[in-house]
């Protein structure tokens, strides 16, 4: 009998703890940010403080395996393969808030949601992803709308838009863009096109197509290993490559594309016309983060922080996970896989008084699909450094590969990775090991 009141006592304690006339509720980690960061961070947060001391600030009614959408777009999965609903896939244990977050203010400790409430955090981890612009290219928003020839596999209301187009494609100039921004997953704008390129040769129409490739980059990729295996993937297709070209104008009616030829020093422009179109949007950190009153981003807007602890630079209790922040590697979920373990390590040693050990070496991977049986399985880290889990070449195309792209990932991904059990692969130049940590 002595339990009860003691276990009440808890309860009110906790209650006076959490809740105060003005700043709203205390939390020990607050998250703003449901996506793959959000879920894997706040999943290890959740077991290190129990129900009830951690919050997720995420609106969106559904969460979506984003590195899917390649596969959605050429037919392979189907969008609800892809998709779970947000409350299926949050941590047990965690305040889920559903409104948008509308201003961090880091110097009390607080964040203000869309519907002015205020949430107070001992800690806060913002992976809030990156922003996607359709509007910063006149007339692409029409276009996707009106032109069935028009895509993106980048937003989940048009990937489905993609295979249809694929499928009605009856020869014609292909058109696959790259833009001048930073991007998610940099090497999905080229691997639709060699899904897309592999479907109409087996259907007939590759013969009667001219497929571009019209890349703002001056490479096809950014690691020279993978580099120069993609370039042996392009001259085989036969498809023309077009860099430093960045799509600035789309007119649905007139089925034209215009380029900036961003070399050119006299704004010289370049107009394609198309009857495939798929775009790759410019994409930007989000506006929450940019327009902060107390300056928590860096000259481009992302989540400025330590690149190797995932701590911010200038406040010590915020960390930033994913593709919000300015770590210098590409913006993949496999590179979350490893900064979710590194985030949780630094918070709580900084929770211990203790300096972040850091240790996280930039680690992404980029499974580089190039048909429809065949991927090129890309890992690497800071500066382009090569960090491959496998005892192989896997700059080589290999089906297994992409039946682990396929198949395995996605397990991964929703069994593991979300629920904060997958601490990313460790690379094989150290020691052959899974790293479930």
């Amino acid at each position: 009998m002595a339990s009860r009141p003691q276990s009440c006592g808890k309860i009110l304690v906790q209650l006076v703890r959490c809740y105060s006339s003005k700043g709203g509720k205390h939390y020990n980690v607050v998250i703003a940010g449901g996506g793959t960061g959000g879920c894997s961070v706040g999943a290890r947060s959740c077991r290190t403080f129990g129900p009830g001391n951690v919050a997720i600030i995420e609106p969106a009614k559904h969460h979506y395996y984003q590195p899917m959408w390649t596969l959605v777009g050429a037919g392979i999965k189907k969008i609800d393969n892809s998709q779970r609903l947000m409350k299926e896939v949050l941590p047990q244990g965690c305040d889920h808030y559903v409104q948008r977050l509308q201003e961090i203010d880091p110097e009390k400790n607080t964040v203000i949601l869309d519907n002015g409430e205020k949430l107070t955090y001992d800690y806060l981890v913002i992976g809030l992803g990156i922003q996607i612009n359709l509007n910063k290219v006149e007339g692409l928003i029409e276009a996707l709308k009106v032109d069935p020839n028009v895509c993106t596999n980048y937003v989940s209301d048009y990937v489905v838009k993609t295979y249809p187009a694929i499928q009605n494609f009856k020869g014609g100039n292909a058109i696959f863009t790259f833009p001048n921004t930073p991007i998610k997953c940099a090497g999905a704008p080229q691997k639709i096109m060699y899904l897309a390129e592999e479907y109409w040769a087996k259907h007939g129409v590759r013969d009667k197509t001219k497929v571009m490739y019209n890349s703002a980059l001056g490479v096809i990729f950014g690691v020279k290993k993978y580099a120069e295996r993609l370039l042996t993937v392009v001259e085989r297709k036969n498809i023309n490559l077009n860099l430093r070209e960045s799509l600035t104008s789309v007119d649905p009616l007139k089925k034209t594309a215009t380029f900036d030829l961003l070399d050119n020093k006299n704004g010289e422009k370049k107009t394609y016309t198309y009857d495939f179109l798929h775009v790759s949007p410019p994409m930007s950190a989000p506006d929450v983060l940019k327009n902060s009153t107390v300056p928590i981003v860096d000259a481009s807007g992302f989540l400025d922080v330590n690149k190797y602890t995932c701590q911010h630079v200038k406040f010590p209790n915020i960390f930033g996970i994913g593709d919000c922040t300015n770590i210098p590697t590409s913006k993949t979920a496999a590179a979350v896989a490893t900064q979710n373990k590194i985030v949780h390590r630094s918070m709580t040693e900084v929770m211990a008084g203790k300096a972040p050990t850091g240790g996280y070496e930039g680690y992404t991977s980029c499974p580089l699909i190039t048909g429809y049986h065949s991927c090129i399985l890309a890992e690497f880290g800071f500066d382009g450094v090569v960090l491959e889990t496998f005892p192989i070449d896997q700059g080589k195309e290999r089906r297994t590969m992409f039946h682990m792209k396929k198949d395995v990932m996605p397990q991964i991904y929703w069994q593991m990775l979300l629920k904060g059990y997958w601490g990313g692969p460790q690379p094989y130049r150290k020691i052959m090991h899974l790293g479930f940590v």
